[in-house]
């Protein structure tokens, strides 16, 4: 903000949520110019919504309400969100049966399509290239292509009904039948954090919009 923005007038309005009992509960409401306003949005998001496990997480699941998430451009909230937790050469298996796009919109769809969730450097890679112009008019769509993806670390694995498995793949996702997969990890079944569910520990999630998912290690390093 003191850099890029201070000449900007800017209002904030934030809440800080949690869903303890399948109802949404208000902790917070934050209004007002200003870092002091979004700083105490920040601090008590960190304690209300910052999930610390002990350990790094090898397999993750996360489910993504059909009624909610409708494309990967919400839907990768899924990735970005449990990054700092799953550990390096881990998994993430995405249930997500109401995903029947990529982007928010037309355009990003698109972009979304060409480019892929290739990670970090390989999407910098093609938006510096003069030749890839509609990636440059849309930085929001370059950097959602960037915090969208695990950046090689772990392997993300989308099981959907309404896009085909070959457009899953040609993102850079690993696709699965979501009929299949919803046998193993049943969301009515498990409970948020960790399970055992087909002959294996995984920690599930039941919303990944909710929370931000780390161990202490990783959280400290990055503050």
């Amino acid at each position: 903000m003191e850099h890029y923005l201070k000449d900007s007038s800017i209002l904030f309005v934030m809440t800080v949520c949690t869903v303890p009992k399948e109802e949404s509960v208000v902790h917070g409401l934050f209004i007002g110019e200003g870092r002091d306003c979004l700083t105490a949005a920040i601090e008590l998001a960190v304690e209300k919504n910052v999930e610390f496990v002990e350990r790094g997480i090898r397999k993750c699941v996360a489910w993504l309400d059909p009624s909610e998430f409708k494309s990967t451009w919400l839907g990768n909230k899924a990735i970005y969100r449990t990054r700092m937790a799953i550990e390096d050469g881990g998994e993430l298996v995405v249930l997500a049966p109401g995903i029947a796009k990529f982007g928010k919109d037309a355009q990003c769809d698109t972009l979304i399509r060409k480019y892929g969730y290739r990670g970090r450097l390989r999407t910098l890679e093609q938006f510096r290239k003069p030749e890839n112009q509609d990636l440059r008019d849309n930085m929001g769509a370059a950097a959602h292509l960037i915090h969208g993806s695990p950046d090689g670390r772990f392997t993300v694995t989308y099981a959907v009904r309404e896009i085909s498995q070959e457009e899953i793949a040609s993102v850079g996702f690993i696709p699965a039948n979501y009929d299949e997969l919803i046998k193993k990890y049943n969301p009515k079944i498990l409970r948020q954090g960790w399970n055992t569910a087909d002959g294996q520990e995984i920690y599930f999630i039941q919303n990944p919009a909710l929370g931000l998912w780390t161990t202490h290690e990783r959280f400290n390093a990055n503050s």
